[in-house]
This record gives structure tokens, sequence and C-alpha cells, in this order.
């Protein structure tokens, strides 16, 4: 091909493809058994790499495209051969140097590089804080050379912007964006503005709903594949088959336009939003590759009608609810096995439950903050159906304040830290009636608010937020609730 996708600097050190071949379809592909020839996949991606699209991403548990990739870079030389990004998703648990470098080592092994371009972290649930334990030890081995570039997947604006406080070089972060997922327009978008972390977009043709195969179609009533049975269920959260429909004609609209097809315009959409880098697209590995139509989404710009056309079509849908990542943390679970609360429910608690001696029924927990046995409290107890959390702040393990000096990030912990409390009492976030903010300067009262407004939009128990003064150390926020439960 003599045109070439388009091309962006995410570091000084990495360039990459704005279209990148997305080897999820390989685990859909070895789901039953079957294997894929590792040479024979390589052969495939290579294809893909001689026509410019030569930025591969993968993760962990995507069957053995890793291993395929690897075969891959082996055929190079220096700095010619591809780009290659995985995604290390460890369960929640303690995340020691050594159980971080082993899972950085297993994905260096079975790519056969000395250090992998651009390393993604994954992680399901924010009430277990050794996320930032992982990420911290992670920096460290990219300091070390092992990691080129550090990026997060799946990661809300609210636990992107507390890892950046906490002094993570975060470059970039994969989350769904479409013309049915327009969530990462939003606070992600806007935080993305103010730092240099720039977006990677999948889903972003929707698992092959957004083309015209599907334009004035009746609404399937079984699907096979596990990608396009995730993104029916964004179709269904968005407003149904009709109002997904009203996108599709509009898009067609467009296309015909451009003289395009409406994956395109669907692409170029995503595009054209200065936070997003990237876009990634399934690889078959010799199947359906349309990498001479992909081409196409660089041939064209959307103007003010366009987006007026599409802005109105928007207007029939529901916004998908809450906030990139939460998919695969809260409900409504709109991931490829759908409902995800067994999984979640399976995670280990960070805290455990005690009896409190003499008091029958009585249970309390400790978060093993210094403060806890010197001031003589608990970090939560719960008599019969009430829980009371005593005031917390963004102390991680022992006594290491975090994101010192931003109330925001701070306020995102605290309240992270409040629902592992509460969850190890029996309890859930819904349940909490009560709550009261201490803040050392009233002048930071939006980005605490906004964060408890994250934590409670559904919920909306009674609150009281205090200007305290000066509070110990650097913290800068200082947080309690209470909760009935059922």
């Amino acid at each position: 091909m003599s045109q070439l996708p388009d091309r962006i600097a995410l570091t000084k050190d990495l360039s990459i493809s704005r279209i990148v071949c997305g080897l999820w379809q390989v685990a859909d592909i070895e789901k039953n058994g079957t294997t894929v020839d590792p040479d024979r996949g390589a052969d495939a991606l290579q294809a893909y790499a001689r026509d410019g699209f030569d930025t591969f991403d993968m993760a962990d548990h995507y069957g053995s495209a890793e291993l395929i990739t690897g075969k891959l870079l082996a055929r190079y030389e220096g700095s010619s051969r591809p780009v290659a990004f995985t995604k290390w998703c460890p369960e929640p648990g303690p995340m020691t140097a050594d159980v971080v470098r082993r899972g950085v080592e297993e994905r260096l092994a079975r790519l056969g590089v000395d250090r992998v371009d651009l390393l993604q972290f994954h992680w399901w649930s924010f009430e277990h804080p050794a996320w930032l334990d992982a990420l911290h030890e992670m920096q460290r081995l990219r300091e070390e050379g092992l990691i080129g570039a550090l990026g997060l997947t799946n990661f809300d604006a609210g636990h992107l912007a507390l890892a950046l406080a906490d002094g993570i070089d975060i470059a970039t972060n994969q989350v769904s964006f479409s013309l049915i997922d327009r969530r990462a327009a939003g606070a992600l978008s806007d935080l993305c503005a103010k730092s240099d972390v720039k977006l990677l977009a999948y889903g972003t043709l929707c698992g092959g709903f957004l083309s015209e195969k599907w334009l004035g179609q009746p609404e399937p009533a079984t699907i096979a594949d596990w990608s396009r049975s995730k993104y029916k269920r964004f179709i269904d959260t968005a407003g149904g088959w009709e109002a997904f429909q009203g996108i599709l004609r509009a898009a067609a609209g467009i296309a015909a336009k451009h003289g395009v097809s409406i994956s395109n315009v669907a692409s170029r959409w995503v595009l054209e939003h200065q936070a997003v880098a990237a876009t990634i697209v399934g690889a078959r590995l010799g199947e359906n590759e349309h990498r001479g139509d992909n081409l196409k989404v660089f041939s064209f710009t959307l103007d003010g009608e366009d987006h007026a056309a599409l802005d109105a079509a928007f207007a029939a849908t529901r916004p998908i609810p809450g906030d990139c990542g939460d998919e695969y943390r809260k409900p409504p679970f709109l991931t490829a096995s759908g409902d995800l609360s067994h999984h979640l429910d399976a995670i280990p608690s960070i805290y455990t439950a005690e009896a409190v001696p003499g008091r029958a029924g009585r249970l309390r927990v400790s978060s093993g903050s210094i403060w806890e046995p010197i001031a003589g409290y608990s970090r939560a107890i719960r008599v019969g159906n009430r829980i009371l959390v005593s005031g917390t702040t963004a102390t991680h393990g022992i006594d290491r304040c975090i994101a010192p000096g931003d109330a925001g990030a701070q306020a995102t912990y605290i309240l992270d830290k409040i629902a592992a409390s509460i969850l190890a009492l029996g309890g859930r976030m819904e349940d909490v009636i009560r709550t009261r903010i201490y803040l050392r300067d009233a002048s930071h009262w939006e980005p605490v608010s906004r964060a408890h407004g994250r934590a409670f939009s559904s919920t909306l128990p009674a609150n009281t937020l205090i200007e305290a003064g000066n509070l110990i150390g650097e913290y800068e926020v200082e947080i309690e609730a209470e909760a009935l439960c059922d």
C-alpha cells in the first residue's frame, strides 16, 4: 500500500500507529482448546506490519497472543521491529517487589524482548489498595529499563488522577470509546488535557456492529462470539436497537458524503478527540483484515454538519452509566462474560473482621495504620445492622500519606478505604446513610465533593462538609461514614 497510517509519539522514545492491531480475538479463537500456530500467526501479523500497521496490543490473558507476537518480533533487528503493547492483569493481593517483577518478567519472556514497549496495568477492585504498590514497583522497573512506558487499562478519571498525584508517570489509559460508549469524552478527556496522558480507545467499532452489515437489520436473537456479545450489552444499555440504528443511519449518511465506510466514520469520530492517541481494531490473523478500508480513516475529517448529525442521533440514546472501567467493577456489568459479581465477591478483603472481646455480636476492623493502636480506636465497628467508620485519612499501609497536597486524590483513596472497611463488615457502600467531610482548606471543596459524588451518585447519603483547619501532617481531608445494613 502506498498510504500508511498516521503516527503519534506517546513518549520521546515511542512512536505508534494511530490504528493499533488488537489481538484479543486470539483468546476467542483458542477458547475451545484450539491453539494458533505461532509461526503462521506471526506471518499474519507481519502482513499488517508491512502495510504500516506495526503496533500490536495484547494482554497476559489473550491466549497465545504474546507468544505469536514474540515470533514476529524475532524476525526484526534493532529499532526496526514493530511495537508491542501488553497488559498485566493480576488478581488483587499483596503486590510485593517479587510478585511484580515475576509478572513483568513473564511478559518479557513470552514476547522474547528485554523491554516491553508499553506495559499496561489492570486492577479489578480499587477497594484493595495494593494497586498503588504495584504501580510504584512497575515504575522502578521502568527506571531499571525493563519497561519502556507505563500505561493503565480501564481506569476511571478519579483513579487515574490519584495515580498521577501519587507520583506515577503514566503514558496511556486504554478504555472503551465509541459512538455508543462516549464516557471517555467527559472527565477522563478533561484530565488528559491537564496531563501528558493519552487514551488508547478500544471497542471503537463495537465488535463489528458499527458497520454497513447491521444497518437496517433486525436485532439479533443470539450472538455466538464473546466480543459481539459484550458490545450488544453496550447497545442495549445505550437505549436499545432502534436508538443504535439511529446512530448507524447518521454515520451512513456521513460515510456516503465522504466516500468512506461507516466503520471509518466511527473510528474518525474517536480519533478526532484530542485526548486519543490511537484506536485499537481487532486483528483476525488472516481473516477479515480490512487494512485497505482502515486506511481511509486518514483521508477525511468530520465537519460541523457531520457532528450535528451525530449529536442528533446521540440525543435519542442513554449515556452509558458511570465512568470508564465501571463495567468491570459494578452493575451494569458490560463485559464479554456478563455479570462479574461472582468474581468480585471472591476477591479477598484487604481487612479482616474480628469479634470485639466481651461484646457479643459486635465486630471491628483495623486498617493497620500506626494511628489506630496509638489513639486506641478501630477503623470501623459493626453493631447490629449499623457500621460506623472512623474519620479516615489517605494513609497507605502503616503511615504513608497518599498524594500529598491533593485533596481530591486523597478523597478518592479515602472513599475506597471506607468501602473496604464496610465490605469487610458485611455491608456495601449502598448502605451508607451519613458522611462527614473535614477539610484543611475549604477552597478544595470541589474536587473532594466530586470524589464523594462518584462514590455516592446513586445512594445520596446525608452529608456535612466542614473546614476543620490544620489536619495532621500532609493530610488535606478526613472523612467518616455511617452505614445501615438490611
